[in-house]
């Protein structure tokens, strides 16, 4: 009889997840079913700046899952550098590259691995064939989808000048279908903090 190769799939152990501000709830959660999924225990950090839905998340999620395996912790910048101090068997981390850069730091310490969910500037082409009226519609859904608090959305458009003013006419319209009072809007989302919308508006 010989010997057969054969994958073994095993859990790391204990992971970390520290969520975004900007998708709260899907950013944390969606890597915790991953982890949970693999056989792993975990950390669980919402961010600390969508303070409703961390403190929302530390009440809920002890009543359904195992507080012996899944711990949530409520952080701030400080309190998070300390918990980066101690050694994880996976890091899972969404956010900005400043702050990636210190979690990967501090993951290499240990040679834990790490994944990386990060955003940059995301540009959009737009040929002078194109349908505006489409185009603008699709770019002003990206641009406005979670009220531009998405790493993903667009942040320029490479066009031609003749293009450039179909477009900035066509987007004019879709904005205004979109809806006409945004700010007091029930059904449009807003900013997180007045220093999110800094952040955003860059």
């Amino acid at each position: 009889m010989t010997d057969y190769p054969f994958i073994q799939h095993e859990p790391y152990g204990v992971a970390l997840i520290i969520g975004a501000w900007n998708y709260p709830v899907n950013l944390l959660l969606s890597p915790l079913v991953g982890a949970i999924s693999a056989g792993n225990c975990v950390l669980i950090k919402p961010s600390e700046v969508s303070e409703n839905v961390e403190r929302l998340l530390e009440q809920l999620l002890p009543q359904y899952l195992d507080k012996n395996c899944f711990e949530v912790v409520c952080a701030g910048p400080e309190d998070t550098s300390l918990l980066l101090k101690e050694q994880f068997d996976y890091i899972f981390f969404t956010g900005s590259t400043t702050v990636g850069k210190i979690v990967y730091e501090a993951a290499a310490k240990h040679l834990t691995p790490v994944t990386l969910e990060m955003g940059g500037k995301s540009p959009v082409y737009v040929d002078a064939d194109a349908d505006m009226a489409l185009t603008a519609k699709r770019i002003m859904w990206g641009k406005t989808l979670n009220a531009g608090q998405t790493c993903i959305a667009p942040d320029y458009v490479l066009c031609t000048a003749d293009t450039q003013r179909q477009l900035v006419e066509a987007m004019k319209k879709v904005s205004h279908d979109f809806s006409t009072d945004q700010q007091d809007s029930k059904d449009y989302c807003h900013i997180v903090s007045d220093r999110q919308f800094k952040y955003v508006s860059y």
